[in-house]
Order: structure tokens, then sequence, then C-alpha cells
């Protein structure tokens, strides 16, 4: 007489799981990577467009407020907000993306160390959505992949 071996809930939820597993590691990067491009421009393209709403107001906070070292208040505000819209486009198109997180990282840094230390939460985040980008690129959903496909017949060893 043979025995059939039923499976056991523990043996069910653990081939679920591994199922879950499988399919969720089939997501491709590139999924991710758009996302996080997204998400980061997408807070520093708002940050831009309020300096943009009101310059007078803006120029006032960088004098009042925000005490950025070494630069003017003008200047100050014209790079952030240069940099932030400017930053933010080419991360939504994926283009010059790694180049386009440094100025990024830089603006984190100096916000979180003179402007706004408190909001250490929030910068952590942005810091850690601008270091995926630098580390891991702009994924295939992005103007600097189609670039490289067409580039890469014409480059020779």
């Amino acid at each position: 007489m043979t025995m059939i071996a039923y499976p056991t809930p523990l043996m069910r939820v653990t081939s679920i799981l591994e199922i879950a597993r499988s399919k969720i590691e089939s997501v491709p990067l590139s999924v991710p990577q758009l996302l996080a491009r997204i998400a980061v421009a997408n807070v520093f393209w708002r940050s831009g467009q309020t300096k943009l709403a009101n310059w007078d107001t803006t120029v006032q906070l960088f004098q009042d407020e925000y005490h950025v070292p070494i630069l003017q208040p003008d200047v100050a505000a014209t790079l952030g907000a240069s940099f932030e819209l400017g930053c933010s486009t080419l991360l939504v198109l994926g283009l010059f993306t790694r180049l386009a997180t440094l100025p990024l990282l830089g603006m984190v840094c100096v916000i979180q160390l003179f402007v706004y230390p408190q909001n250490w939460p929030d910068h952590l985040l942005w810091t850690a959505l601008l270091v995926f980008i630098f580390l891991r690129g702009p994924g295939a959903f992005s103007l600097d992949h189609l670039a490289g496909r067409l580039l890469k017949p014409h480059i020779k060893a």
C-alpha cells in the first residue's frame, strides 16, 4: 500500500510565497529606476516652480532664512531654481541622468547642513533616490538608454 503525501498548510504557504517572490523578481529594474527618477524629480520641480512663482519672495527667503554660505542670495536663488528645474527635466527624460543627480545631491547637502537640518528624513529619502539613480543609471525607459543603443553600432572598440 502506497501512501499519498498531501501538502501540509506550511508547504502550501511556502509554495505561494515562492511563486510571489518569483513574480516580484521578474519585474525589470527599469521600472523602479523610472519611478525613482519621477519621484525625486517631482520634489525638485515643484520647489523650482514655487521659486519662480514669486521671485522677490524667493530672493528674500535666501537672504533672511536660508543663509546659504558664500553665495549672494540672488545668485543662490538663481542657481537653486535653475538646478531644480533643469535637473528635474533631465531626470524625467532620462537624459544625462547620472550627471543630473550631482547638482541635486549637492543641493540636498546644502539644505541639510545650512537650511533645514531638522528635515533629515526627507533629505535622506531624496539622497537615497538620487544615489540609486546615480549608481544604477536611468534604466531602459530613458533617452540615455536610447542614445546608447543608437550610438553603439558606431562606436568601435
